[in-house]
């Protein structure tokens, strides 16, 4: 008889312990653990009470500054900010196709393409083929240029319960970005009194720039994107600073700069 009260006492016991060690716990960003018990799980804010306090007594944190829930059964869930949450972009179009609009009246057609990889974080390749467009100098070029960026779009100066991007694209950005240029041109030298002569050049140039500018989104499926970017250039002529892709100071001062104006669409 004693020997089963004696082990009746010990499962009492615990049960009890681990009914009283069992707790939810609340990891913070700035990791402080919150050792609890979770009542609710709102919209904005998660509402709890602890063990050293009255039931009756409620507290409450906000959702932006919870990462992760472990539940007492082990279970756990994650939170994230609403500004950078993919599932509030779910509806966006993530993929875009860009021509530049005035590059032709300069003598080449350039193409861009842009993919988001998460909210204020996308990657774009460009490629130009140089020839495209009007010949306003009379050197029959031909060739291509490329470029390549990771665009860092800007985020509030302060967030607001709830706030979120308007588009995943949308917004003003500043894009670390490398560029070359390899294309044939005429040239022409006049010798006295009255003869010329013509010579083809290769040009090989290259650029590292930062590129600054801003991007409006229409309708989930139209944009306009205006940029302007500075840099360090190299070329393997002197004799021209315009690279169809960029322009290139000289040689002794390899200041490279970059602006246009782009449209295109989206798509899935």
């Amino acid at each position: 008889m004693k020997t089963k009260l004696f082990f009746a006492i010990m499962f009492l016991v615990i049960a009890l312990s681990q009914s009283i060690v069992a707790q939810d716990v609340i990891l913070n960003k700035d990791s402080i653990t919150i050792k609890c018990k979770i009542k609710e799980i709102g919209l904005d804010e998660i509402k709890y009470t602890l063990p050293e306090y009255s039931a009756d007594v409620t507290f409450a944190i906000d959702k932006d500054k919870v990462a992760k829930i472990i539940f007492e059964n082990g279970k756990e869930m994650s939170f994230q900010k609403e500004m950078t949450n993919p599932e509030n972009y779910a509806d966006n179009k993530k993929n875009a196709l860009k021509i530049n609009f005035l590059s032709p009246l300069y003598g080449s057609t350039s193409f861009s393409y842009e993919r988001s990889l998460k909210p204020s974080r996308s990657v774009e390749g460009t490629l130009g083929i140089i020839g495209l467009g009007v010949d306003n100098w009379d050197e029959n070029p031909s060739g291509a240029f490329v470029k390549f960026g990771y665009k860092f779009i800007k985020d509030p100066d302060f967030y607001l319960r709830g706030m979120r991007y308007a588009h995943v694209l949308k917004g003003a950005y500043f894009k670390p970005e490398l560029g070359l240029a390899t294309f044939g041109r005429d040239t022409y030298e006049y010798i006295y009194p009255y003869q010329q002569t013509t010579q083809r050049e290769t040009v090989v140039s290259g650029v590292m720039q930062i590129v600054m500018g801003k991007q409006w989104i229409v309708d989930n499926a139209f944009l306009i994107d205006f940029y302007f970017g500075l840099g360090y250039g190299f070329s393997s002529s002197d004799n021209t600073n315009y690279h169809y892709g960029f322009s290139i100071a000289n040689s002794s001062v390899p200041i490279s700069f970059s602006s246009g104006l782009k449209i295109g669409f989206l798509f899935k």
